[in-house]
């Protein structure tokens, strides 16, 4: 099968497209044909050696990739199954958040990570879901505590985790304020939000107002700065940096430690690639879908043999919604 083999950390053209095995079901596995996938900052950190903060502890001399195949959203049908798998047949349509894999022509993946695609998305439309609508999901309901009728300020909008935000978040009966740049003003408003910052021309941490929730996609501002815009039992929820840069916010990261102890409002901090339940979450996102409260936002479309064009794309950081890939 083809694959884009990550064999060394560098640039999108790190990635070599060419032949591999084409994995084997376990007994507890699933053998999908990759239909559609996506890019994710998780993606584009992992095949610059940039992910975590060990690495940057003592990790720097290592040339070797833990993750060789990226690519955690996947979407796609059931082609085998291991002979414990009860839940999918072949021929099934399916999606899910995976550790690694997305990038091939064919994946396995656990029967406990795999979920049923909603049946009113295509291919492309399930593949922008798993890791961005997961992100928002946690950072809101787990992480954020959302109730019905809370006012929800989402920073970093119009992104791939921000629009799935702004949705799930109207869907739990919240009112939404995003915030975004003057291009995305007018996507903003049209998948949910009440009101629009732009933050080209307006300070939102400065807008007046309180939020009780606010959830921190972008980090364009200090966790000091944004205390204003809450009151003194408000939530903040920290989920990625700018442009999505996962390192990015490392000094939000140590703010929202230090600071957690000491004031009222709530601090908190997401990471989907710690959840243990993609499954039951997708289903979930399945029933938001499938009752037309949630839709993904899609910025462009590339064909598989263009995955380094579409992280390289992800990268510059103007993406509105998600980059999603054709097999």
């Amino acid at each position: 099968m083809k694959a884009f083999v990550l064999r060394a950390y560098g640039s999108p053209d790190v990635l070599d497209l060419t032949d591999v095995d084409k994995p084997v079901p376990r007994d507890d596995e699933v053998l999908v044909r990759v239909r559609a996938t996506s890019v994710n900052p998780y993606d584009w950190h992992n095949m610059r050696g940039e992910p975590y903060i060990a690495r940057l502890m003592g990790g720097l001399g290592a040339r070797s990739p833990k993750l060789e195949i990226l690519g955690a959203d996947m979407a796609g049908q059931v082609e085998a199954v291991g002979k414990d798998v009860t839940g999918f047949r072949p021929g099934d349509e399916v999606f899910a958040v995976l550790e690694q894999g997305g990038f091939a022509e064919y994946v396995c993946v656990r029967e406990s990570e795999l979920a049923p695609k909603p049946k009113n998305l295509s291919f492309e439309q399930a593949a922008a879901v798993p890791m961005a609508a997961n992100t928002a999901l946690l950072g809101l309901r787990d992480d954020g505590r959302i109730q019905p009728g809370q006012k929800v300020l989402v920073n970093g909008a119009s992104g791939g985790v921000g629009t799935f935000a702004v949705q799930i978040a109207r869907a739990f009966g919240a009112e939404v304020t995003g915030v975004c740049s003057t291009r995305n003003v007018d996507l903003v408003r049209s998948i949910g939000a009440k009101e629009v910052i732009d933050y080209t021309k307006e300070d939102f941490t400065r807008s007046g107002g309180h939020h009780d929730l606010l959830l921190d996609i972008a980090g364009s501002r200090s966790a000091w700065a944004c205390r204003r815009v809450l009151p003194p039992r408000g939530t903040h929820v920290v989920v990625g940096g700018q442009a999505g840069r996962w390192l990015q916010p490392l000094g939000h990261v140590f703010s929202v430690l230090a600071m957690s102890p000491f004031v009222s409002q709530r601090m908190a901090l997401t990471d989907a690639t710690r959840c243990t339940e993609n499954k039951q979450n997708l289903m979930t996102l399945t029933e938001l879908i499938e009752d037309e409260k949630i839709t993904p936002v899609i910025d462009r479309q590339y064909p598989f043999e263009e995955i380094p064009a579409a992280i390289g794309y992800l990268e510059e950081g103007h993406a509105p919604g998600k980059v999603v890939v054709t097999v």
